[in-house]
């Protein structure tokens, strides 16, 4: 499992990852702090069904693209964790969830 590295830099949030509670640091990216909670992957690839992961993390790649609340494609990478907030995993297939 991933561990952070660095000492805390905001506020403990919590936030929800497909029915489970994800703890968090206010201004961290919701796809850090998923990796950093041991979920090692985000999506499927709509081709082979691999799982993916992030990958450039700057919002170009488009490998961590996640529904939040309830909003489809979105890059976790650029977002911020928010306290409440519900993030679920999303095939590549625009509607469906994985």
């Amino acid at each position: 499992m991933l561990k952070r590295r660095w000492a805390s830099q905001g506020k403990a949030v919590k936030f929800w990852f497909e029915d489970k509670s994800i703890p968090a640091q206010e201004g961290e990216s919701v796809a850090a702090a998923l990796l950093a909670a041991g979920e090692v992957y985000l999506r499927t690839s709509p081709v082979s069904g691999e799982v993916r992961a992030p990958y450039c993390w700057m919002g170009v790649c488009f490998e961590c693209l996640l529904e939040i609340d309830g909003q489809p494609n979105q890059q976790s990478c650029l977002i911020s964790v928010k306290e409440g907030m519900y993030v679920r995993r999303q095939t590549s297939i625009p509607g469906e969830s994985a």
